[in-house]
């Protein structure tokens, strides 16, 4: 039986380096890829086989929802278990509508994500009870304000409610500032936020930031 394939998308090389000696002290494991952005992750990946990325959410350019999206598209056998420092019932809900199989947070214990690699390779999805009862509840409320937008659009408007300007998320997604500038017009007219401190209060009431400054998914 072939080892499976594992590929880790973290822009923090330690922490890159810790998953795969973790991952690879369990038999039929391999860690075949790393990466630190979004873009080299979704150039190699479309390029060579990979059974499950385990994913961050932020990072430099493409950040980690567009790049699930993007993922989805052109390697859909490739399996995406998103491993963030936020336990976030709502964008746990996002990247499983984006077509994540597993959410898991970096508080989690070691054998958490080895256990997480081997459901989703078994076939299963990968996500924690509470989560998993609060996307239900999510489920059946009113069609809240962040869904209207797109993956990419999501990514900025969590920088935005953060607090970062136009010209640092253009540096930070690699995007020139026009470009910055009209993501953010039209994250303004489809979620009615006008300006960086509503977008702020309307993320940590709805739990896509946790309540702290500078915080990120």
């Amino acid at each position: 039986m072939s080892a499976l394939r594992i590929a880790i998308a973290d822009d923090h090389a330690v922490v890159r380096t810790g998953y795969r000696r973790l991952l690879e002290l369990e038999d039929g494991i391999e860690v075949v890829a790393e990466f630190g952005d979004g873009d080299s992750a979704c150039e190699w990946l479309t390029a060579h086989p990979a059974d499950i990325l385990i994913l961050d959410l932020s990072m430099p350019g493409r950040a980690g929802m567009e790049t699930l999206q993007r993922l989805r598209a052109r390697a859909p056998h490739l399996q995406v278990l998103v491993f963030t420092m936020h336990e976030s019932p709502a964008l746990a809900a996002q990247a499983m509508r984006l077509g994540a199989r597993g959410y898991l947070t970096k508080n989690s214990p070691p054998e958490a994500l080895v256990g997480a690699v081997r459901d989703i390779a078994a076939g299963e999805r990968s996500l924690s009870e509470s989560l998993e009862e609060e996307i239900k509840q999510k489920s059946r409320r009113v069609p809240l304000a962040h869904l209207a937008l797109s993956a990419r659009e999501l990514d900025i408007f969590l920088l935005l409610a953060r607090g970062l300007s136009v010209e640092e998320i253009a540096a930070q997604g690699r995007m020139s500032f026009k470009t910055a500038a009209n993501y953010q017009t039209s994250i303004r007219k489809k979620t009615g936020l006008g300006s960086s401190l509503d977008m702020h209060r309307y993320a940590i009431a709805h739990g896509l930031l946790p309540d702290g400054p500078g915080a990120a998914p």
